[in-house]
């Protein structure tokens, strides 16, 4: 126990550094003016309310603007107004409760506050057991409900267990699995291909170089990726676009940047990951100032394992260097088939294993984990892919340079 409290000192040290560093190189931008690197306003709701305020509000009482922020709020989440009688809900079309798949209501629990100071506004999303819970400027957490947080937040337990648990997610995994074998982390609490990407100095460095070095496994680079991406979708004018496992927001962006669809929601298990890509979204000038009308964009906080969405409710479904960083690929790929609607379509790049090679942890003090799914071979992954429901006839898999897989498929 005495050399847990030892280990736990010297983590919360470390955890101090990095966190210092971490937080001062991303609050401030390019131009030295401080950014928020945790919540930043919704691009689309503080642009709408900015245009709409000095155009309106000079004409209108305090209820019809606070009525006039809701209907935005609703456009925004990419549902239809509900009427002035209702308790200001509304039933949102694709996302659903990620246990039931009962489709989730959404109301409001906070006023919209507009301008360069707003806050965002909460949301809950309820179905008829659990609720989630969210922020317009952040993203609406799937992962657990409003009942799970409050619970954590009760616990009892302060032992330095607890605080480095409730910590684990801002440091490096490495980091984390030393913990784990040192004892003051249980074993289960760091799964390599579910948390690696969970820490924000991952997330910092992703489109900062991580994501480029791809290019040496034969990815041709992000635009090139979404002009195929786009090609591939464009025959069915799809309205809903889900970009699972999201990152950075990297191809979300892109994705929403174009107005080739209604909504477009952006996926990830990481909240950090989520975090990082909300700051890119709201410094992005080319998303900022949107026009409600034009794709709207949602970021959600979800497990591919359990994806919070209606069955056969998203046109088209796109996962950029993802399948080998999910833990349950039957699981996951079995949702995707399940959530997509007659006719839509998945595209998704990955790995060949040999670009892998070499990458497992090799301290012997850290238990030897598997960091991502191995895939050997083209068939491999067409298994795959047609276990989960599609027909073989309805996908094309094809290897670019080394070890670049391209998945496209089509359900029935």
């Amino acid at each position: 126990m005495t050399m847990n409290r030892s280990l736990a000192g010297i983590f919360l040290v470390f955890l101090n550094a990095v966190l210092t560093s971490a937080f001062v190189n991303q609050a401030v931008s390019p131009n030295n003016q401080w950014t928020s690197f945790a919540l930043a306003s919704s691009n689309d709701a503080s642009a709408t309310i900015e245009r709409n305020e000095e155009s309106t509000e000079g004409t209108q009482t305090p209820d019809e603007i606070r009525r006039r922020r809701k209907r935005e709020l609703f456009g925004l989440i990419g549902t239809k107004s509900p009427n002035q009688s209702t308790n200001n809900e509304v039933r949102d079309q694709t996302l659903a409760d990620p246990v039931t798949k009962e489709p989730l209501m959404i109301t409001t629990d906070g006023p919209i506050l507009g301008g360069q100071s707003s806050t965002g506004v909460k949301v809950s999303l309820q179905s008829s057991t659990n609720t989630y819970s969210g922020s317009t400027n952040t993203y609406y957490n799937l992962l657990s409900s409003a009942a799970d947080d409050e619970s954590d937040d009760s616990s009892e337990d302060q032992s330095s267990t607890a605080i480095v648990n409730s910590l684990k997610s801002l440091v490096p995994g490495p980091i984390v699995a030393a913990l784990a074998s040192a004892g003051i982390l249980s074993d289960d609490d760091y799964i390599p291909m579910r948390d690696l990407f969970t820490s924000p100095s991952v997330s910092f460095a992703y489109e900062r170089g991580w994501r480029q070095g791809f290019a040496a496994a034969g990815f041709p680079g992000a635009d090139a990726e979404y002009d195929m991406v786009k090609e591939y979708f464009g025959p069915i004018n799809p309205e809903t676009v889900v970009d699972m496992s999201c990152a950075t927001g990297l191809f979300t962006r892109r994705l929403a940047k174009g107005n080739d669809y209604k909504r477009v929601i952006g996926c990830d298990y990481s909240s950090a990951m989520l975090m990082e890509a909300r700051s890119r979204i709201r410094s992005d000038t080319t998303l900022s100032g949107r026009d409600p009308k034009k794709t709207q964009l949602d970021l959600i906080r979800c497990d591919v394992g359990e994806i919070p969405m209606v069955s056969n409710s998203v046109d088209a479904l796109h996962a950029g260097a993802a399948l080998h960083c999910w833990p349950d690929l039957d699981s996951a790929l079995s949702e995707i088939h399940r959530v997509l609607k007659p006719g839509s379509r998945f595209f998704a790049t990955t790995f060949l294993a040999q670009y892998f090679s070499g990458l497992q942890l090799n301290d012997s003090e850290i238990k030897q984990q598997q960091a991502f799914q191995y895939f050997e071979s083209v068939q491999a992954l067409e298994d795959l892919v047609l276990k989960a429901g599609f027909e073989k006839d309805k996908v094309k898999i094809e290897v670019l340079g080394a070890a670049c897989v391209v998945i496209r498929a089509e359900k029935l």
